[in-house]
């Protein structure tokens, strides 16, 4: 499977996809922290793809977007932006309109 279509299979699977360094629990950066820390905030239910663990979809993602950094965030497979972007919709209140629907249920 190509790059393109491997990233493609994985927006489609996951209504909110963030490409990061590392890992929700584990980030490898600051920028990649600082947005998972913001959905987890939200109580968003979201997946993540640890970009350092394949280096087609690191330099791939990039591509599919033309966006020249890590993290991205996309939903409903439309890209919304990287770390500076999604800290200004959450302070902004854009991004709760957005991923309201995606909110964690109680259980």
């Amino acid at each position: 499977m190509e790059v393109k279509e491997k990233i493609q299979k994985l927006l489609d699977e996951n209504p909110v996809m963030l490409f990061m360094k590392g890992t929700p629990q584990a980030p490898m950066c600051g920028f990649s922290a600082r947005v998972s820390q913001i959905l987890g905030f939200m109580q968003v239910s979201f997946n993540s793809f640890d970009v350092l663990s394949d280096e087609s979809i690191r330099s791939g993602i990039k591509e599919y977007t033309q966006w020249p950094t890590i993290p991205q965030l996309y939903v409903n497979g439309e890209f919304i932006g990287g770390c500076d972007i999604v800290q200004e919709q959450f302070e902004s209140g854009e991004l709760e309109k957005l991923l309201s629907n995606f909110k964690k249920q109680d259980t």
